[in-house]
Parts: structure tokens; sequence; C-alpha cells
């Protein structure tokens, strides 16, 4: 991954995204991140650069060196503000299921409704995709971000995590909000799911930069008779 000194910085450059991984669940609470060799690679900086980057890591509170171990995840920012719920996926994989994701399309919204408007965007991309839990469809999504953002145009790269892809375009997301209900999917999306239109579990996500921006609007539908949706806390 190549750095532009343009954009600041090299060490803060490397703690935003060690730290968006971190809030994001790629590097999760109480596991090691990679070597400081391992980085150095990754960025292609310096020994320095990646040092300096860590210890201002440590100092916010989201990692701990430990000599002869390694440099181990404290604490996720996001999930600490969501009194240390578990992110579900990370749940289902914990306990032994297969989850993959599948790219459906990639269209262009030009007649906006709320909140699409609040994107800012005369314009707005939708990112469709599908969950598939144990070989079987489980979650359909669809992502909304602005037509400003440069998107890659290979559509494998919509199969991996849309929030480090979106980091790459320079959007920093810094707080997220969730709401469920339960609704009737469009007769598509209960084809992509296999179920018959009824009324399935919906949580609309809404994605925040630092300066409180919605810069993410997600939508999705759970089959929840293949797996009920479990949030567990840590008292």
């Amino acid at each position: 991954m190549k750095l532009n000194l343009r954009e600041g910085s090299l060490y803060i450059q490397v703690k935003d995204i060690l730290k968006e991984r971190i809030i994001n669940g790629q590097y999760k609470v109480n596991a090691l991140i990679p070597s400081e060799p391992e980085l150095e690679r990754e960025f292609e900086v310096s020994k320095i650069t990646i040092r300096k980057a860590v210890e201002q890591l440590a100092q916010e509170g989201y990692v701990e060196k430990r000599s002869g171990i390694g440099t181990t995840v404290l604490a996720n920012q996001v999930v600490s503000k969501l009194s240390k719920g578990q992110r579900f996926s990370e749940y289902l994989i914990g306990e032994g299921h297969q989850l993959r994701k599948k790219f459906i399309d990639l269209t262009v919204v030009e007649e906006l409704s709320e909140p699409l408007h609040q994107l800012n965007s005369k314009e707005v991309y939708c990112i469709e995709r599908l969950y598939i839990l144990n070989g079987k469809p489980y979650i359909h999504f669809r992502h909304y971000i602005s037509a400003h953002i440069a998107l890659p145009k290979d559509p494998e790269v919509f199969v991996n995590s849309l929030y480090d892809m979106l980091y790459q375009q320079g959007v920093r997301f810094y707080r997220f909000k969730d709401e469920f209900g339960v609704s009737v999917p469009e007769q598509n999306v209960a084809e992509l799911l296999e179920v018959e239109k009824q009324p399935l579990l919906q949580r609309e996500r809404y994605s925040y930069d630092s300066r409180d921006r919605l810069v993410e609007y997600s939508f999705a539908y759970y089959n929840t008779e293949l797996h009920k949706y479990i949030v567990n806390f840590n008292m």
C-alpha cells in the first residue's frame, strides 16, 4: 500500500488506517495486530514510522505493546460506545459458521429521498450484496454512498470490506447508528433470500464521519429463520 506525503505525515496516515481496522473489527480486541516488519512491508515505510504510529495508538488506548509478545488490541472505540457489544458477523464466525459475501449489483440512484439527501450528492451509488450463511442466503444489503467517491472498477473489491475500500478513497468513519424494524421486502429481494414475500427483520445503519456527516447508509433484510440476530454485551 503506497501512502501519499501530500495527505500529511506518514505515521499519522498509518495510525489512522490501523485505528480504522480496529474500529471496524478487522483487528479484534485481545488479538495481536501484524508485526512491525509486516506493517513496514505493507505500507512501504520505515520502522520509525511504524513505531511512531503504534505509539500514538497506545497513547489513545487502542493497543498495548508487550515485550516479546507483540502489540495487542485493548479497545475498540465503536464497540465501547455500544456497551462493548460484539459485532454480529464476528459472533457468527466465532460460533463456527461459514459466512461469505456475494456482490450483486452496482447502480446509480438519481431520484433521492430521505435519508439519501443527507449524503450531499445529486447522485448516489447503491452497492447491493448478499451474505451467505453456511451456503444459504441470509442477509441482503444495499449500501448507499455519495457518487463523489471514486469506486474501483473491479467488482471483486465489493466482496471484501467496504470500510477498507472507502478508507482508501478518503472516507473516515467515526460513529454508527443502527435502527431495527420489521417489513416486507420487495419481490426480487425475497427471491435472492430464497424466502416467501413475508415480514423480515430489517436493519438501517447510518455511518458518520468525525464532523457528524452521513457518509454511508445501508439497509438490510435478515432471514432469521436461518439464524436469529444476536447481540452480546460484556458487563
